[in-house]
């Protein structure tokens, strides 16, 4: 008898226990793979794309500012295979966007922050958009973060398609949405402001901590990196950045007289309006800012502000005057004196640069074309590339973003490596 029982310890005791090793093992590489990043959150799917093959640009170059090279890509960009390559539709991005995990991987988004610096200072934005989903999304690859939060407007005159691609986008990342409440945005009208309060309400509501807000449009495309920008706001000191200065003679008919949209367009009645109910004179500004949550707050909560904004509702392009006329209310947070020695001209607001062609012998950032002609509404001319403050006037060295951007991969390309060159990481 005890011989039959040493016997059944000496053959089951051995196996048991290779079999609880086994066990163990098993548990604990589960438990390491469960933790593990998947393999689209690796720095390795965030290296430089590739140079497009079928094109003779060489980004490196351009990016040098090697003169010969730009010329070069000057030429490629104005010949018919340029303007005539493959795009992405809208219905291209409905269908990547149905496996999220592979989009986030083939487009190179970054998915975890990158300093505990910028985890810990989270921005808002903006986003007014109404046609171009690649160049969207060009623009939320350079600009997203997991920290940040992200509203986009569509405008209700955009096709379906559009719409659906950029909820398809937005469907992808739970910091990214779409504006609960869509407007028809007419040129120079009211609803131009009232997409951007859609997005600040709702941005405002959610139970974030975000710092500052900053405002764009589907053709902006930032010159900085998110460090940089948050650097930059963090120089601020709480204060807001935004054009604001003396309004000329010739902008005050536009909030003088009374405005109505016919046809799709904004027409003047000629019929005079009531004084602004303000203390305070009306400045001239444009419709980007960069503002503190502070600010924000005051904007959506303030009675007097409301009424402001009540009163300016049938007048000409009201966001080239609102906001620039809250940032001189003293009572405002984060606001300028009304001395017009705190004037802040659109050469000196940090918020964006935008190369009018009025300025069309000023020596500044132009690479193919125009940044912009107001005539002709930015008719498909070839857009310009931001390139590093030490290759471009020192004009854009302060500021964040550049309106339009050329039409290649390169500067998203350098955006792309930009943020990861040099980097300590969270997990380091």
């Amino acid at each position: 008898m005890l011989r039959k029982l040493i016997r059944k310890r000496l053959l089951f005791g051995p196996t048991k226990y290779l079999f609880v090793v086994l066990v163990f093992s098993l548990v604990t590489f589960s438990v390491l793979r469960i933790h593990q990043k998947p393999e689209f959150v690796s720095v390795r799917h965030l290296e430089l794309l590739e140079e497009n093959p079928s094109s003779h640009i060489n980004c490196t170059k351009v990016l040098q500012g090697d003169v010969e090279e730009i010329q070069k890509a000057k030429l490629e960009m104005v010949t018919v295979k340029f303007r005539k390559r493959p795009r992405w539709t809208p219905d291209d991005y409905v269908n990547m966007t149905s496996d999220c995990t592979a989009f986030i991987k083939r487009r190179r988004y970054i998915v975890e922050p990158l300093s505990k610096e910028e985890a810990e200072y989270p921005i808002a934005y903006s986003i007014v958009v109404h046609h171009k989903i690649e160049m969207l999304d060009r623009l939320l690859r350079a600009i997203y973060m997991p920290q940040n939060f992200y509203c986009i407007h569509v405008d209700k005159k955009s096709e379906e398609s559009f719409l659906a691609a950029v909820m398809g986008l937005a469907s992808c990342f739970s910091n990214v949405f779409v504006a609960s409440q869509l407007e028809t945005v007419v040129y120079a009208s009211w609803s131009r402001v009232q997409a951007d309060l859609n997005c600040m309400k709702d941005l405002y509501k959610m139970n974030a901590d975000w710092k500052y807000l900053i405002n764009l449009c589907g053709m902006d495309f930032p010159i900085k990196t998110n460090l940089e920008i948050i650097r930059k706001l963090k120089s601020l000191m709480g204060e807001n950045n935004l054009e604001t200065e003396r309004m000329p003679a010739n902008k005050e008919e536009r909030w003088k007289k009374r405005y109505v949209i016919v046809n799709g367009k904004l027409t003047n009645t000629g019929t005079a309006k009531a004084r602004p109910p303000l203390q305070t004179p009306i400045f001239s500004g444009s419709a980007y800012f960069v503002v503190s949550r502070e600010y924000v707050r005051y904007v959506l909560e303030n009675e007097s502000i409301q009424k402001f904004m009540e009163w300016a509702q049938d007048t000409y392009s009201p966001d080239e005057y609102l906001w620039a006329t809250i940032q001189r209310i003293p009572e405002v947070p984060g606001s300028l004196s009304l001395s017009h020695k705190y004037d802040l001209s659109d050469m000196r607001a940090v918020a964006r640069f935008v190369k009018w062609q009025y300025f069309e012998d000023f020596k500044t950032l132009t690479f193919g074309g125009h940044w912009r002609d107001i005539k002709k509404k930015a008719q498909n001319v070839p857009r310009p590339l931001s390139l590093p403050c030490q290759e471009v006037s020192e004009n854009l060295c302060g500021v964040l973003l550049g309106e339009a951007i050329l039409k290649s991969s390169c500067q998203g390309s350098r955006m792309v490596s930009a943020e990861h060159n040099g980097r300590e990481r969270l997990e380091h």
